[in-house]
């Protein structure tokens, strides 16, 4: 099937690659059908598009190249709802905001998005220590060469 997208034009999907939340975003609970699309093989950043709203879609990141050290739990009733059995099941992205300069963007650490790849199941989870990982964790931080 073809989409409309936010960043990157008419793209051709399959329907096996769609992720499905549930419950939506936050703040877009009635968008539940999203795909990730690559904004280059070199790059650490996809989009997460709507399929069914063109002009929303974000870009994010793997938040394990930007902090290494990043880890969170997930509870039984979040495990239960996504039927994630094994980590390996499992992918997960931030969202990332895109400032000018670039190296003014920041992450979204504190609200990860999970996804089960077997099941295409996925939910952002409110992380609840804020403390830990910020809402607007810079990218600045991130290691190699892309910023």
């Amino acid at each position: 099937m073809k989409i409309n997208t936010k960043f990157l034009g008419s793209v051709e999907i399959q329907e096996d690659e769609i992720i499905f939340f549930e419950q939506g975003i936050p703040g877009f609970p009635n968008q539940q059908k999203y795909v990730l699309l690559s904004l280059g093989k070199d790059l650490p950043f996809l989009v997460l598009q709507s399929v069914t709203e063109s002009s929303l879609g974000f870009i994010v990141a793997d938040p394990f190249i930007i902090n290494p050290a990043y880890s969170f739990e997930l509870t039984d009733t979040e495990k239960s709802e996504l039927n994630i059995f094994k980590t390996d099941d499992v992918l997960t992205y931030v969202i990332v905001s895109v400032k000018e300069p670039f190296e003014e963007s920041t992450m979204n650490l504190l609200a990860p998005i999970v996804i089960n790849i077997n099941s295409r199941k996925a939910k952002q989870i409110v992380l609840q220590d804020n403390e830990k990982y910020p809402l607007h964790y810079p990218i600045q931080h991130m290691k190699g060469s892309v910023v």
